[in-house]
């Protein structure tokens, strides 16, 4: 299959408004699941989901965290004008966090017409101490622009003004504004690492009872971290895939956490990623391990849309290309994994590393559906028909599947 003529029109279905969930159920783990396994399909609940993992296996999640990336301005004429931080200039996220009195993000715009004078002024509270932040245009490339944000006092930092003066990014088809609850709703059990714009939806549906009862059948848990991007949400208009760019996002990963994952390749264990994200990270990782010296700029990795098809034939092994991928950080010096991955994954693509996706339903003509139709192969209808016709909750605050991977 050439991916690059793909159709996106061949990988869609109809999603009635109505199955959109607003709002999450409670508790998170009271969700719905539906488990892909041997071309079968069972429904069940997530917190059922240990019964369906195999004993001793690996459970590999992002534990990204969701920052206050909306930022709301009001204009001199009492509009309103809305910010939404994507990443920031020159710096890493947690650097950038750390700034006092400045700093420059890569923004979107909502309106950008309302913007008029040379400064937008925000009045903030933080410990009873008021604060002024005000945002200045730097400059704007293709769809986004450069933001510089300047604040009074100084002292603080810009984590503690994103914090407060921000709101939780929900995604723009809830069509709601944020509510308390969404706090804690938008955010995973165990999501540390801040910088994402958007949660890793699979692991939302996660609880501590439910890591309980994973640890229970011997179950080793790995993190890893990706920063999802506003690109999660970005619908593929092209008509084919050649003409549609995908989103680039950050990742990390320690080198123990990459020794630990080698570790069960060798002993060909299942290794189970959370979400879209944790397998776009993992299967990265192998692509990487198969040339790191290509890779490599400047202690930071990145990889592009196309590479993994370009290969042709590659007869690596997942524990052979980890491995090398180990040996090179560690002769390096590089006690992490950090870069950017710009890997598309669609009907065609060869997967090395994970055996089954916890994943929640995604949007039609989206990158995401594409994953699971490579993942599943061509059961992916299947699912997608079974989820629709038994009342699945879809998108971010919907419900999951476990599917294990077609071979």
């Amino acid at each position: 299959m050439n991916l690059r003529e793909l159709k996106i029109s061949d990988y869609t279905y109809v999603l009635p408004p109505h199955r959109i969930a607003v709002h999450p159920v409670f508790p998170r783990d009271s969700s719905k699941l539906l488990v892909f396994k041997n071309q079968e399909i069972t429904q069940a609940n997530f917190f059922r989901l240990a019964d369906f993992l195999e004993e001793n296996s690996l459970l590999v999640v992002n534990d990204t965290r969701v920052i206050h990336a909306r930022l709301l301005f009001i204009n001199e004429f009492g509009g309103h004008v809305e910010i939404f931080c994507l990443e920031p200039i020159s710096a890493s996220v947690h650097e950038v966090f750390l700034h006092k009195g400045k700093c420059i993000w890569e923004c979107l715009i909502g309106k950008p017409e309302k913007w008029r004078e040379e400064f937008l002024v925000k009045k903030i509270d933080i410990n009873n101490q008021d604060i002024e932040l005000k945002a200045k245009r730097v400059k704007k490339v293709d769809e986004t622009f450069q933001i510089e944000f300047s604040w009074i006092p100084a002292e603080l930092s810009f984590a503690q003004i994103l914090q407060s003066a921000g709101e939780v990014p929900l995604p723009p088809y809830l069509k709601r504004k944020p509510e308390k609850a969404d706090e804690k709703d938008y955010q995973t059990v165990y999501a540390n690492e801040e910088g994402s714009v958007a949660a890793p939806t699979a692991g939302l549906h996660f609880s501590k009872e439910v890591f309980e009862q994973v640890k229970e059948k011997n179950i080793q848990i790995l993190s890893l971290t990706l920063h999802v991007g506003t690109g999660t949400f970005k619908p593929v208009k092209a008509e084919r895939m050649k003409d549609h760019i995908m989103h680039a996002e950050r990742f990390f990963i320690s080198i123990h956490a990459l020794t630990i994952l080698y570790n069960f390749l060798i002993t060909k264990k299942s290794i189970i990623a959370t979400g879209t994200t944790t397998l776009r990270t993992l299967e990265t990782l192998y692509w990487l391990g198969t040339d790191p010296e290509k890779y490599l700029l400047e202690n930071h990795f990145q990889f592009p849309q196309w590479e993994a098809y370009n290969y042709g034939e590659n007869n690596l092994t997942g524990s052979e290309s980890i491995k090398n991928l180990v040996q090179f950080c560690k002769k390096n010096n590089l006690e992490t994994v950090e870069g950017e991955t710009s890997l598309l994954i669609a009907p065609g693509f060869q997967f090395h590393i994970a055996d089954a996706l916890i994943t929640n339903f995604h949007q039609p003509n989206s990158t995401l559906l594409l994953l699971v139709a490579a993942f599943a192969g061509d059961a992916w209808r299947k699912i997608y028909d079974f989820a629709l016709e038994n009342d699945f909750r879809f998108l971010s605050y919907g419900d999951s599947s476990l599917i294990f991977r077609y071979k």
